[in-house]
């Protein structure tokens, strides 16, 4: 890889960090549909609040929450300060972790160790690497496997599916052909689960049972509603190029926003796996606008093992209250499970979802 090439997949990075914390990303007109829901009280919950337990499993491990940190960045030297404080509050809070996209990491060993720090920071919890379906599509080799798996000791490997932000991205790889047959022959030949995560338009039924079919175990809705990448890097492609059209104004409205909600999302693949027995152990992980824990607890009655938060998180980091804001999210659960009368979550996954009027 050439020193030009690397600094613009660096210079990439930074910006979207940067264009995150304090750009207008989020989706117009369209929410995550959790907002429309909310649970029936239940007025004789029988049990003690001090009693309600927040404890799960995800992919047959035990985690002390059902929240995971999702995938944010990697692969330029800031990126490593940033992965060390997410780990630390992963290993803080005994729950799971995704790492960014590890392309820069199969490019250039320099930047192998902004991954690597995770697992010396969360040495207990179940840590993701992360790979796009370009690079998947192009085909992977058994190295390029092996060194993203074993840099992390990862438990499982995330492939991000990103269509519309490759679309929208000035440099973007809109080749997406042959990536199910090349995902199936990753899914047969490494030891640990595959995860299918959008990173904010959703996954239809359709779409995942293409996925199941391609031998993955967890779907990643990342629904929309929350951060919309398509305009994370419109904003890129305005600063590079200034107001060069590639779309009409009113198709450019709906592709920024384009995507199903997140709820909606949930709703469908929790059906899609009550339709099909083969596919009924699948997890589904909720994620996209996730930012309470009101919004876990609708997750998990959506069918959801567990929700995933990047942005906000983010946010949280950088404004230096990650460990607060999770634990504020946590003490939201909490609250629901004892109003709803669920002492685990296993039991809030049970509670009845009413439309709000």
């Amino acid at each position: 890889m050439s020193d030009r090439t690397g600094n613009r997949t660096i210079e990439r990075k930074q910006s979207h960090v940067d264009i995150c914390l304090h750009g207008e990303v989020a989706f117009s007109g369209k929410t995550t549909g959790f907002e429309k829901l909310e649970f029936e009280h239940n007025a004789l919950p029988e049990i003690a609040f001090s009693e309600v337990d927040l404890s799960t499993t995800f992919l047959g491990r035990k985690i002390n929450a059902p929240l995971m940190i999702s995938s944010m960045t990697g692969g330029y030297s800031e990126a490593a300060t940033l992965n060390q404080r997410l780990a630390e509050a992963a290993e803080r809070f005994g729950i799971p972790l995704g790492v960014g996209s590890m392309r820069q990491a199969l490019e250039n060993s320099s930047y192998r160790e902004s991954f690597a720090i995770v697992r010396k920071y969360a040495p207990s919890v179940q840590i993701f690497a992360n790979i796009g379906a370009p690079e998947v599509a192009k085909g992977l080799t058994d190295n390029e496997i092996a060194i993203m798996l074993d840099l992390l000791e990862a438990d499982g490997l995330i492939v991000h599916l990103n269509a519309a932000q490759e679309l929208f991205q000035p440099e973007g790889n809109t080749d997406f052909s042959h990536f199910l047959d090349r995902l199936a022959i990753i899914t047969a030949k490494i030891s640990v689960p595959v995860i299918a995560k959008e990173v904010g338009c959703g996954i239809s039924a359709a779409a995942a049972l293409k996925l199941l079919e391609a031998g993955v175990k967890v779907i990643d809705v990342a629904g929309a509603g929350g951060i919309s990448w398509q305009k994370v890097e419109e904003i890129r492609y305005t600063r590079e190029f200034g107001q060069e059209k590639r779309f009409s104004l009113p198709a450019l409205d709906e592709l920024l926003n384009w995507g199903v909600p997140t709820a909606q999302c949930l709703f469908d693949i929790s059906e899609l796996k009550n339709k099909y027995p083969d596919f009924s152990e699948i997890e589904i992980i909720a994620s996209g606008g996730i930012h309470s824990g009101i919004d876990i607890a609708k997750s998990l009655a959506l069918g959801a093992q567990l929700a995933a938060s990047a942005r906000y998180i983010l946010k949280a980091l950088h404004e230096g209250a990650l460990e607060e804001t999770i634990e504020t999210w946590l003490n939201d659960l909490r609250a629901v499970m004892f109003l709803t009368g669920s002492a685990k979550t296993e039991e809030l996954r049970c509670k009845r979802l009413i439309i709000k009027p």
